[in-house]
């Protein structure tokens, strides 16, 4: 079977139905579409500096799996942490993820995620905006009720599992599971920090010709767009963010950790059909951050009674051993 798609419009039509139809399969078949559209000639139009941008599918497998022609050319240069050179004991390592949801999902916040691609080059990201997901009653999560599926099996891994997922069949989400059967924290924003040509180089790869160039705000502010910016493939899927070789996370040497009233606790985003789960105050974020997906005026009033509105019986403070829904 062979799926061609000649304008943008008509490829996400015909997603959403292999997607209806095939299931499982819409990632490959996504991936096909994609590569038939990139062997196609391309019009010549006036935004050339744009179009130079564009980042093949082969240069984009090299980023994620391997070593292809061209994955060199692609990358403006190669700029390494300070501890990948020095020291790897400076990362965060399995005691910093080993928290309940909601307290890892605020430990997030400032935190540098770090992309190491195959020829050295870093791309880093300071964490500004997070979600979590509890897992048992928690009706958004996808391990709600304790189901375990193929796909959700990293939110039931020791904390620091990495999770990704598809959306829409063609976008991807990075998650962190932490204490508690099933829970997991969605990395929701970064703030770029190093490695911005390259980044705007991926954004770019998924975008329109000619679409406008991207501000350094908008590359990651977005769970799927901090996937694309940091090339954060699917068969990062389960592995360790603790002692992983290409993904890890590392305290900001640029800034002190955020206090406890730079956090905004808001409602989630795009839950809405999940009742009274919908409201409660499990995103979190850097009060007047420019990189925050979505701001929420109305919390970050009451910024300084974080978690109050779940109540003492719903949600342990801190301290707990682990997060207790009722």
């Amino acid at each position: 079977m062979r799926l061609v798609c000649r304008r943008p419009v008509a490829h996400y039509l015909v997603l959403k139905r292999v997607h209806s139809a095939f299931g499982s399969f819409r990632e490959g078949v996504g991936y096909l579409l994609c590569r038939d559209m990139a062997g196609r000639k391309r019009k010549k139009d006036d935004h050339e500096n744009q179009r130079d941008l564009k980042v093949s599918p082969a240069e984009l497998k090299s980023l994620h799996c391997g070593n292809g022609p061209g994955a060199a050319e692609v990358r403006p240069e190669t700029e390494q942490s300070p501890y990948f050179k020095q020291d790897q004991q400076h990362r965060l390592g399995e005691d910093f993820f080993n928290k309940p949801c909601i307290s890892l999902a605020k430990a997030l916040l400032g935190k540098v995620l770090v992309r190491r691609c195959t020829d050295g080059t870093e791309l880093q990201g300071k964490i500004v905006e997070t979600e979590a997901y509890l897992g048992g009653e928690d009706k958004a999560s996808h391990s709600v009720g304790g189901k375990r599926t193929e796909r959700n099996t990293a939110m039931f891994m020791k904390p620091g599992t990495i999770y990704v997922y598809p959306i829409y069949g063609i976008y991807l989400c990075m998650n962190v599971s932490s204490q508690g059967e099933g829970a997991a924290v969605l990395l929701r924003s970064l703030e770029p920090l190093q490695g911005q040509p390259l980044m705007r180089q991926l954004r770019a790869a998924r975008r329109r010709d000619g679409a406008r160039q991207l501000k350094d705000k908008e590359l990651c502010n977005g769970p799927s767009k901090l996937c694309q910016a940091l090339s954060i493939p699917r068969c990062f899927d389960r592995r360790d963010l603790a002692s992983d070789p290409e993904v890890w996370l590392e305290q900001d040497p640029r800034a002190p950790p955020p206090e406890s009233h730079d956090v905004v606790s808001a409602s989630r985003i795009g839950i809405e059909s999940h009742g009274e789960w919908a409201t409660k105050p499990l995103r979190f974020y850097l009060r007047g951050h420019s990189c925050i997906s979505v701001v929420n005026k109305e919390a970050e009033r009451q910024a300084g009674t974080v978690m109050h509105d779940l109540g003492a019986s719903d949600v342990q403070s801190d301290t707990g051993q682990q997060d207790v829904i009722t």
